[in-house]
Order: C-alpha cells, then sequence, then structure tokens
C-alpha cells in the first residue's frame, strides 16, 4: 500500500481535492438538517475520485442512482407517519424500494440508497432537488473528462 502511494501520491492528492472541492460546493445548497444527502454525496465522491474505473463511478450509474433515490424518497415522505414505528418503515421502505429501482434498471449507486433514506426524513425541498442534481452532474462531467487523469486509489 505504501509503495502505491509512493508511486500515486500526486493522483492521492489531486483526486482527495477534487472530492473535497465537490462536498464543498454540495454544502452551499444544503444544510445540517440534509445530513444524510450530504454524506450520500460524499461517498459518491469518493467513489468517483478514489474509485473510477468502479461501475458505480459511471454517470448513468450516479446521476440514476441518485434520481431513483431522491424520488422514491421524496414519494416515501409522503406516506402518513402517525408513530415512531410507521417513520421507521417509511424510512425503510425507501431505501429498499430504491434499491430493487436500481437494480431493476441497472443504475446501481450504493450512495442513492442514502439519498431515498434521507429524503424520505426530511421530505422534499427545491434546494435538496438543486444539490442532488448540480453535485450528480457535477460528479459525471469530472468522471467523464477527468477520468483518463484519475486512478484507481483503493
Amino acid at each position: 500500500m505504501i509503495k502505491k502511494f509512493r508511486l500515486f501520491w500526486k493522483n492521492y492528492i489531486f483526486q482527495s481535492f477534487l472530492a473535497t472541492l465537490t462536498v464543498f460546493l454540495v454544502l452551499l445548497f444544503l444544510t445540517i438538517e440534509d445530513a444524510v444527502l450530504i454524506a450520500a454525496i460524499g461517498a459518491s465522491a469518493f467513489i468517483v475520485f478514489a474509485m473510477p474505473e468502479n461501475v458505480t463511478a459511471n454517470p448513468r450509474n450516479i446521476i440514476g442512482g441518485h434520481l431513483v433515490g431522491f424520488s422514491v424518497g421524496s414519494l416515501c415522505a409522503l406516506i402518513p407517519q402517525p408513530s415512531f414505528w410507521c417513520s421507521i418503515m417509511a424510512y425503510a421502505l425507501a431505501v429498499g424500494v430504491a434499491i430493487f429501482i436500481m437494480i431493476a434498471t441497472d443504475t446501481e449507486h450504493p450512495p442513492a440508497g442514502a439519498t431515498a433514506l434521507g429524503l424520505a426524513i426530511t421530505g422534499f425541498s427545491p434546494d435538496a432537488a438543486i444539490a442532488v442534481v448540480t453535485s450528480t452532474v457535477m460528479l459525471s462531467l469530472a468522471h467523464r473528462f477527468l477520468r483518463p487523469f484519475l486512478k484507481d486509489l483503493v
């Protein structure tokens, strides 16, 4: 591992900086109440910049997965939640349905399960929609245009 670091140390720094920049830009749109969504985008940044050769780093998976998670989570937030048990059932359903749809549509992106959970908890908001669309497009463009310069670091 140390040998790999010595060989690609510039990539480690460059790719970590890009991930930092991406999360910084996302944080401009979101508040701490959207912590689960922020964590999901951070996990996506890790996949794109640390594992660019992984299928889940492809733009189709990033954008498609997060759009599925966002849509399913927003819909599950509409389920009446009169009690703690109903709430956690709605949250769990959001993750399970999002996983099912991602697998069925070949848009698997593990962090998008957290997007579904975050939206099921907080509900739809224009700021969250802007952040998800902006960050997924930004990550996808970074992957598309920077891929020749990115190395798998894990």
